[in-house]
């Protein structure tokens, strides 16, 4: 009988078990990322496979097996396995951090009550507050000391295993440099099964800085600078004496009766901001509704679709996906968007650049500055009180041009090309701005407004005394 050689076990499967298992353990005690490691280096596994069955060929031709350095099903069926067991593992970490509360932690909740010393401070020091997960809230005090009272919530099935996740971490107010800390302390802090949330009394002078990774944040009364830093919750501060500072990633903004400046940067929902006697700049991208109203140095708002710079809001602001309205503005305005435009009552210089969107801008009373506008495949709506004087320039590329005002130094002929329209003159006796209108694929239509309210009048000058007063006519 011929003998029978058996094949030779191949190297890849003890190996690849080895490298998913090493990197399953980092995953678990050091928080390495299973989806960055695979997302990055995965063809290292096709590399690491293929130079394995170079080296068995070679040694099964040295042997004259030459069947030991084939690729089996088995090892095809392992490899997908692994794969599929990694993708479990990346979609459960993705979960924890998108997907609602009940999906991503399971189990009940336990309340544990934090039992923290009172740290003596400066009445003006300056006061860092970390937090990992759970809301914070921070409201000013008449001590010169920070008090911090609140609750550790801990996720588990039972309430002993909810006991024991509690009892690894705690809060602790500790001097950091010069200023000083609140920060959680304690093993088991990445976990998702435990978070803190803390109301925190700090001196009302002192200057505040709030961290937190996922919670929501609220600070009351302070009269020194406020920032804060939030991952993943709302945010709400009012009624300080400071400059504002927010940079959030997730979650509403709410800045309400603020001495000082404020800005707000990254990515979010809704923003109200209002009765602000500083300037308010947005940069980021937010995909609700922003609203300011009474911002007396105006507002700076900057995103992928819109470059706003308004020297002064009197009334109220709301930008919302697709929209932009604007009333009550006695500053000036420069606007670069893709929005439909709605603004009214602007008391300044009006500079605005669109594109895709209908600009419909309004004044109830005579306007004194320079408007210009610029659109295309949209249409301008400009609307006038009709004792209005003013110099125009309007072109409309293949659209029309609809003017109720009237006059024979006002001349409407057509453009230079087919379908296009030209109207350039003067209106009224007086001196009033000089317009500027520009639009394609688009209509312009100049609108009176049926009443005229005069602008704020300045300072009265000294006269004569009035003449005696004469019986009032019926």
């Amino acid at each position: 009988m011929a003998n029978i050689r058996r094949r030779g076990s191949s190297l890849f499967p003890g190996l690849l078990l080895l490298f998913v298992g090493l990197l399953l353990l980092l995953h678990n005690y050091r928080g390495v990322s299973i989806r960055d490691v695979i997302g990055h280096w995965w063809p290292l596994i096709l590399i690491f496979w293929g130079a394995i069955k170079l080296y068995e060929r070679m040694a099964a031709s040295r042997s004259g097996d030459q069947g030991a350095s084939t690729i089996t099903a088995g090892e095809i069926f392992l490899v997908l396995g692994l794969l599929s067991l990694l993708g479990i593992v990346v979609a459960v970490d993705f979960g924890r951090e998108n997907l609602p509360g009940p999906v991503r932690e399971w189990g009940n909740n336990f309340d544990f009550d934090l039992d923290v010393a009172p740290k003596p401070v400066p009445a003006d020091a300056r006061i860092t507050i970390r937090n990992t997960r759970g809301n914070i809230s921070v409201r000013p005090s008449d001590d010169a000391q920070i008090r911090t009272s609140g609750k550790k919530n801990a996720k588990a099935w039972n309430e002993g295993d909810a006991q024991r996740f509690a009892a690894r971490v705690g809060i602790e107010i500790v001097r950091n440099g010069d200023g000083y800390e609140v920060r959680p302390t304690g093993e088991g802090l990445g976990e998702a099964r435990v978070s803190f949330d803390l109301d925190v009394a700090v001196p009302k002078k002192a200057s505040l800085t709030v961290r937190n990774e996922k919670g929501d944040v609220t600070v009351t009364d302070m009269t020194k600078p406020v920032s804060v830093t939030n991952g993943v919750g709302d945010v709400e501060v009012r009624g300080t004496g400071g400059d504002v500072s927010i940079d959030t990633r997730k979650g509403d903004v709410k800045v309400s009766d603020t001495k000082g400046n404020v800005k707000i940067a990254g990515h979010g929902g809704e923003i109200n901001v209002s009765g602000a006697t500083g300037g308010l700049t947005i940069d980021g991208e937010f995909y609700g509704s922003i609203r300011a109203d009474k911002v007396a140095k105006g507002v700076r708002f900057i995103s992928r679709r819109t470059d706003l710079t308004l020297s002064q809001l009197a009334g109220h602001m709301e930008a919302s996906p697709g929209h932009l309205e604007i009333f009550d503005a006695p500053g000036n305005l420069n606007l670069r968007t893709q929005d439909d435009i709605t603004l009214e009552n602007a008391g300044g210089k009006v500079k605005i650049d669109n594109r895709r969107g209908n600009v419909d801008v309004r004044f109830s009373f005579l306007p004194k500055e320079d408007i210009e506008i610029s659109n295309a495949s949209a249409g301008i709506t400009l609307s006038l009180p009709e004792s209005a004087s003013f110099d125009i320039v309007a072109d409309c590329h293949s659209g029309d041009i609809d003017s109720e005002f009237q006059a024979d130094s006002l001349k409407l002929t057509s453009g230079t090309g087919s379908g296009d329209s030209h109207l350039e003159g003067k209106y009224g006796s007086g001196r009033g701005p000089k317009i500027i209108l520009k639009t394609s694929y688009g209509s312009i239509s100049l609108r009176r407004t049926s009443s005229d309210i005069p602008a704020p009048p300045k300072p009265p000058r000294v006269k004569a005394p009035p003449p005696p007063e004469k019986s009032e006519e019926h």
